[in-house]
C-alpha cells in the first residue's frame, strides 16, 4: 500500500498510538519492534479496543485484511507518514535541539507563542525518531506553529529527523558535555547537533542564534538568522541578566520575572523573547507568558519542606548542565546549603574524568556534599565536607540521619539516578 493510501487511513483516526495500553476508539495503532518486544503480537488486541486500523510489518499477524495493512517495516511507515502529513499541512514549524534545555526552552517558546497563536508542541521529551513522527502526526489543520523537540545521542540522528520534520526555523541552545559516549566527543556533539544548521543552510531557511555562544555564531554565518546578544549588535538587544535564584531578564527596558533557577536558564527564557518577538508577539504578552510558566516533572523547581528550600532539578545532567547548576548554587546567598548530586550517565571513556571535575568544583566550598552513585565513589577525595555514596540506598541510610534544618539544598542528578526520591526523607 502506498503512503498516500495509508494517510488516508490515518484520516479516519482521531489519534495515533504505539501502546497498547493506551488505545483509545478510532486510533491507528501502529506495531513497532524493539530489542525486548514485537508490538505486532498485539495487532488484534489493539483491534479489539478500538483501534480503527493497525499498521503491521510480520504478515503472520496478517488476520484481518480490512483493517490490518501490512508494511515491509513499520517504524519506517511511522516516519514516512509523519513527513508526508507535514507536507499536506504546510504549516511553520520550529526545529529546536541542543545539549541542555530543550525541554524547558520549547515549553517556553510555547508558551509564548501561543498567547497570538494556536501552536502545538512535542508533549514532554518525545523527542527521538519515534516521538518525533508522533509529535507531527498530533498536528491537525487549526495548528498555526509548530514546535518540535529533537533530542540525539549520535550522528546523523538530527539529520534523520529534519528529513521527517523538514522544519522552517531552527534554534541550537547549547552545545555541551552530552552523551560524549555515543558522540565521540565533545567534537562530535558539535557535528551532530549542527546537522540542524546544515539543514537550515541548504534549504535556506531561518536559524535562531545567540551570538555571544561563539560556536553558534561561527556556524550560521551562512546562514539567514535572526539573534540575540547582551554584548553584540542583534536582533534582540538584552540589556540584563540577573538571578538570585529566579532569573530576571531586562530588554527594551521591560523586566521580566520568571520562575526559573539559576543563570543557566537564562537563555533559555531569551530565546523564547527572540522567537516571540520574531514573531510579532507583544512584549506586554510575552513577559506574562515567561512569569506564568512554572516548570514541572523535576526541572529547576524550588519546593519548600521542613523549613528548607529545595532546588529540585533531577530529570536530567551531564557535565555542562551539573556545572552550571553548582556554579549557580555556589552564588545563591545562603548561610547553611547541601547538595546532594548524583552520577551523570551516558560519558563513556571520559565518564570518571568528568565526574572528578565535578567534585573540583565543591571540593573548596564549605557546602555540605553528598556525591551518589558509582562513578563519583570511584573518583572520592578526602574531604570533611564531601561525602560518597556508591548507592542510593547506601546515601539514604547516612542521609536519614542529618535531619536537615532551613537549609538552601540541590538536588541534580541524571535521570536514572532518580534523585527526587529523596525529598521523602528531608
Amino acid at each position: 500500500m502506498k503512503i498516500e493510501e495509508i494517510y488516508q487511513c490515518y484520516l479516519q483516526c482521531t489519534s495515533v498510538n504505539t501502546d497498547t495500553r493506551k488505545i483509545e476508539n478510532n486510533t491507528l495503532f501502529i506495531a513497532l519492534k524493539g530489542e525486548n518486544f514485537d508490538a505486532n503480537t498485539f495487532a488484534e488486541e489493539a483491534l479489539s479496543k478500538g483501534a480503527l486500523f493497525v499498521i503491521i510489518d510480520d504478515k503472520k499477524y496478517h488476520t484481518d485484511k480490512k483493517k490490518m495493512i501490512l508494511v515491509s517495516n513499520s517504524l519506517q511507515t511511522l516516519q514516512e507518514l509523519a513527513k508526508y502529513h507535514r507536507q499536506q499541512l504546510g504549516l511553520p514549524i520550529i526545529a529546536l535541539t541542543g545539549s541542555n534545555g530543550k525541554t524547558t526552552t520549547k515549553e517556553l517558546i510555547n508558551e509564548v507563542l501561543s498567547k497570538k497563536y494556536n501552536t502545538k508542541a512535542t508533549i514532554g521529551n518525545l523527542n527521538n525518531h519515534i516521538g518525533v513522527p508522533l509529535t507531527l502526526l498530533s498536528f491537525t489543520e487549526d495548528t498555526d506553529i509548530g514546535i518540535v523537540e529533537m533530542g540525539a545521542n549520535h550522528q546523523k540522528e538530527i539529520e534523520l529527523l529534519c528529513s521527517i520534520t523538514e522544519p522552517d526555523f531552527g534554534y541550537i541552545t547549547n552545545f555541551g558535555k552530552a552523551h560524549l559516549e555515543g558522540f565521540g566527543g565533545i567534537e562530535g556533539v558539535i557535528k551532530g547537533k549542527s546537522e540542524l544548521y546544515n539543514y537550515l543552510e541548504i534549504y535556506r531557511k531561518t536559524a535562531f542564534v545567540n551570538l555571544d555562544d561563539e560556536i553558534q555564531n561561527e556556524k550560521t554565518l551562512q546562514i539567514t538568522r535572526y539573534s540575540f546578544s547582551q554584548k553584540a549588535k542583534s536582533d534582540i538587544k538584552i540589556d540584563s541578566i540577573a538571578a538570585n535564584p529566579m532569573v530576571i531578564i531586562k530588554y527594551n527596558k521591560i523586566e521580566t520575572q520568571s520562575n526559573l533557577i539559576g543563570l543557566y536558564n537564562a537563555n533559555n527564557i531569551i530565546a523564547a523573547i527572540t522567537i516571540g518577538k520574531y514573531f510579532n508577539i507583544s512584549d506586554i504578552d510575552i513577559k506574562e507568558a515567561i512569569e506564568n510558566y512554572i516548570p514541572t516533572n523535576n526541572r529547576s523547581q524550588l519546593i519548600e519542606k521542613n523549613s528548607n528550600h529545595i532546588i529540585l532539578d533531577a530529570y536530567n545532567a551531564n557535565p555542562s548542565s551539573m556545572t552550571a547548576a553548582i556554579s549557580n548554587f555556589i552564588q545563591i546567598e545562603a548561610k547553611e546549603k547541601i547538595a546532594i548530586l548524583g552520577d551523570m550517565f551516558e560519558l563513556g571513556k571520559e565518564s570518571l574524568i568528568e565526574h572528578a571535575k565535578v567534585i573540583q568544583l565543591l571540593e573548596n566550598t564549605q557546602i555540605e556534599t553528598y556525591f551518589v552513585g558509582k562513578d563519583f565513589f570511584k573518583s572520592k577525595i578526602e574531604k570533611e565536607n564531601l561525602h560518597f555514596f556508591d548507592t542510593y540506598e547506601n546515601f539514604e541510610k547516612n542521609f536519614k540521619t542529618v535531619n536537615p534544618k532551613n537549609q538552601k539544598i540541590l538536588i541534580k542528578g541524571s535521570r536514572g539516578m532518580a534523585l527526587e526520591r529523596t525529598l521523602e526523607i528531608i
